[in-house]
């Protein structure tokens, strides 16, 4: 059966979620005792209250299969021990061997990892999950489905005509991720995004910058500005550029999204998040541009030209609307020139042209496809095969595409017109299981006029002797210079981030977090750098809030990297004692009451929970960054040392 030239970059696709994966569950599997054990900040046990006996119970409320998990002798903790290690495992063998990258494996990685992030909670509700679960969910879609039958005849082929289709939902899960991203920068009002001085302080305040951020943030404002009109153009216009069938545009989208997402990189500590929005920039792809000889038609004169006009299109239309110029010291100029009103209207105007291009867009490839089953497919039976089986993703992939559309719906009142009751109706019914789902990043920047931080101080007397608690990634001593960290996604950190916006009071966590340190939980403790209390536990803890400031140019080297200002008291000092404290945490069963009544003996654990008891104390809880690196590069290791004996 002959294929599309989009074989190997299907491979590269399944390849690269594998990858996704291997991270996720990497990261995750050594912050659990920490986050969700039974004396950690969120323990698990008090989300996962019931088993499940039946299928409706397992589905019902949040369905997991943490639900299933104490049929086999396993508490909370250790089913998500059970869950996470194995997710990394299968990811492991994923990313190793290309047969195992099939439907099969993608759906239990996608089920495992869906599991974990309904008794996640705070610490598991971050848009890149989101996104890795609907982008995990598309590539079931994507990988082949591997069942070698007897008969030669019957065998499944690894590659079919409708793969087409299923990649282009992938490039239509990109194309709402940055369309949606830059439209809200705008439609929220933040005046900095309008003032095109947004990256005067994205550098600074972001959660975990990398030290090439304190560099960035010293720019001239002129390029910052710069750049920030280069943002909106990648992430509002360019997009457009993914379903254009020229080949050279596209490649040109597929670009500008990867130098995007770099400098994202080299400036911030955004787990997967970039490395997840890379993958999906795959499917811009072809063979011929991973570099394998096929046989393709040369451009037409009409293709450059359509090339050449887009590119001026774009290049007139940014000068215009950002009033770029040129001033006499070579520096360049830009502002805004159209007001918010305006571009109220161009959001509800364009929004739902989007929904009909793309509905165009699939129809087109969806012909496309059939197309290539009747005339690239020489036997009949195979011919007809093949067109049975673009009829069955067109109905999958359409039903994905309307479910898809009531969240990115979101974007204007106006855009909600135009989708369909049915498809609003079938969205509700999956909900619960995230297939889809709305987007928009850095909606608006914080931390203007400096970060804030909030520290945790520790002390045996109310009055005096308070000493700071030092976290692994996230600012703190003002002259340590600023983590790697990615593709680890250090959640402790990044709440404590979340937590600085507000107020204690409505982060439930952070006083379960306060106890624990009051208790000294080695559990919890390995998730941050620094104890000051390493052989007894403090009396009292307190949380101060700091603004935190970069350093000017010229005195890094002297002052450090990081200057801060007292700006209040984020939470009083709390003893373990306190009252209020107890029956707060016991009211959220944090701790539990206890019992006049003499436990009963603990029943003797089975093998399985043995196993996992004993997998958690050969790998304990490591640091995440240098677990996370090292399962990648023994991984890549492992495949390129197979790959030299095999081949």
């Amino acid at each position: 059966m002959a294929s599309v030239n989009i074989n190997h970059t299907k491979d590269l696709f399944l390849l690269c979620m594998s990858v996704m994966y291997l991270c996720a569950f990497s990261s995750l599997f050594v912050q659990i005792p920490g986050l969700y054990g039974d004396k950690g900040i969120l323990p698990a046990k008090l989300v996962v209250k019931s088993e499940a006996n039946s299928w409706d119970e397992l589905l019902e409320g949040q369905p997991t299969l943490l639900k299933l998990t104490p049929k086999l002798g396993l508490t909370a903790e250790q089913g998500m021990d059970l869950l996470c290690a194995t997710g990394l495992a299968l990811s492991f063998l994923c990313v190793i061997c290309k047969a195992m990258r099939d439907t099969v494996s993608f759906i239990l990685l996608w089920m495992l990892y869906f599991s974990l992030y309904q008794v996640g909670q705070t610490f598991l509700w971050f848009q890149w999950d989101i996104l890795l679960l609907e982008a995990g969910f598309l590539t079931i879609l994507v990988a082949p489905f591997n069942v070698q039958m007897p008969i030669r005849r019957f065998r499944v082929a690894q590659y079919h005509q409708h793969d087409t289709i299923t990649l282009w939902l992938v490039r239509w899960l990109l194309f709402r991720l940055m369309f949606s991203s830059g439209i809200v920068k705008l439609t929220s009002r933040c005046p900095t995004w309008w003032k095109l001085t947004a990256l005067n302080w994205h550098f600074e305040s972001q959660c975990i910058p990398t030290p090439l951020a304190w560099y960035y943030h010293h720019l001239p404002d002129w390029f910052l500005q710069l750049s920030v009109v280069a943002t909106y153009v990648i992430e509002i216009a360019v997009p457009f550029l993914f379903f254009i069938p020229v080949r050279s545009l596209r490649l040109f989208s597929f670009w500008a999204q990867v130098m995007l997402q770099l400098l994202i990189i080299l400036t911030g500590n955004y787990n997967f998040f970039n490395l997840l929005t890379l993958t999906l920039c795959v499917s811009l792809l072809d063979d011929k541009f991973l570099g394998y000889k096929i046989k393709a038609p040369r451009g037409s004169v009409l293709n450059y030209i359509a090339a050449v006009a887009v590119y001026c299109f774009l290049g007139y239309q940014t000068v215009n609307l950002f009033g770029i110029t040129v001033k006499d010291d070579f520096t360049i100029q830009a502002k805004i020139n159209f007001s918010e009103k305006e571009f109220d209207q161009f959001v509800a105007k364009v929004t739902p042209w989007t929904i009909w291009f793309g509905a165009f867009s699939f129809a087109f490839e969806v012909l496309l496809a059939l197309v290539r089953s009747f005339s690239e497919v020489k036997e009949t039976f195979w011919k007809n095969w093949a067109a049975v089986q673009v009829v069955v993703f067109t109905f999958l992939g359409a039903s994905v595409f309307a479910i898809s559309l009531v969240p990115y719906s979101g974007l204007h009142k106006d855009v909600q017109k135009v989708v369909p009751v049915q498809a609003r109706g079938l969205y509700h019914r999956v909900s619960d299981y995230h297939l889809t789902s709305s987007y928009g990043l850095f909606r608006r920047m914080t931390g203007v006029g400096g970060r804030p931080e909030v520290v945790i101080e520790g002390s045996n007397s109310p009055d005096s002797g308070w000493r700071e608690y030092e976290f692994y990634y996230k600012p703190g001593a003002l002259n340590r210079r600023p983590p790697v960290v990615a593709p680890h996604q250090p959640r402790l950190d990044w709440q404590m981030w979340f937590a600085a916006l507000g107020s204690y009071q409505h982060n439930q966590w952070f006083l379960n977090f306060a106890y624990r340190l009051l208790h000294n939980e080695p559990t919890v403790l390995e998730l941050i750098q620094y104890n000051p209390f390493p052989s007894k536990p403090p009396k009292y803890i307190r949380a101060l809030l700091y603004k935190y400031h970069f350093t000017e140019t010229g005195k890094k080297s002297s002052m450090g990297w990081w200057t801060r200002e007292l700006t209040g008291e984020y939470m009083p000092a709390v003893a373990k004692d306190d009252s209020s404290l107890v029956n707060y945490l016991k009211h959220t069963g944090i701790v539990e009451e206890k019992s006049g009544k003499k436990s009963k003996k603990s029943k003797s654990m089975s093998f399985i929970a043995q196993a996992i008891v004993w997998l958690r104390g050969m790998v304990g809880q490591p640091e995440g960054f240098v677990f996370v690196m090292t399962m990648l590069l023994s991984t890549l290791t492992f495949k390129l040392v197979t790959r030299i004996i095999v081949g």
